[in-house]
């Protein structure tokens, strides 16, 4: 089986792990940051400052839009880039619900000390 048939298999068992390791690379996180703002921005824009040329700062864009966390609109011949929240806002419920099981095990733990 090929590594690409192994990642379609465990993004298919669970849907957050490729949203977790895009999210997992330095250089996504700083374009996510970029993109928080709400403003659409062209790769020229968004390798401003950026030691990496246009070619890597669209390879790691393309990644984040195969997760969903930013879409590109095209403007004649240039592509922007936004942000969309909703993959965020999905990690960030799968992660309270995480914490919250974790509370309970520690309280039960607790009670369980305790007693």
């Amino acid at each position: 089986m090929s590594h690409q048939s192994r990642s379609s298999l465990a993004a298919k068992r669970h849907p957050r792990a490729p949203v977790f390791a895009a999210l997992g690379d330095e250089t996504r996180l700083s374009l996510v940051a970029k993109l928080c703002s709400g403003q659409a921005r062209s790769i020229s824009q968004l390798t401003e400052g950026s030691k990496l040329t246009r070619q890597a700062i669209t390879k790691h864009l393309r990644l984040l839009e195969r997760v969903g966390i930013v879409h590109s609109v095209r403007t004649g011949r240039e592509s922007r880039f936004e942000f969309d929240p909703e993959p965020i806002e999905e990690m960030k419920k799968y992660l309270d619900f995480v914490s919250q099981q974790w509370d309970q095990a520690l309280s039960r733990l607790k009670s369980f000390v305790e007693d």
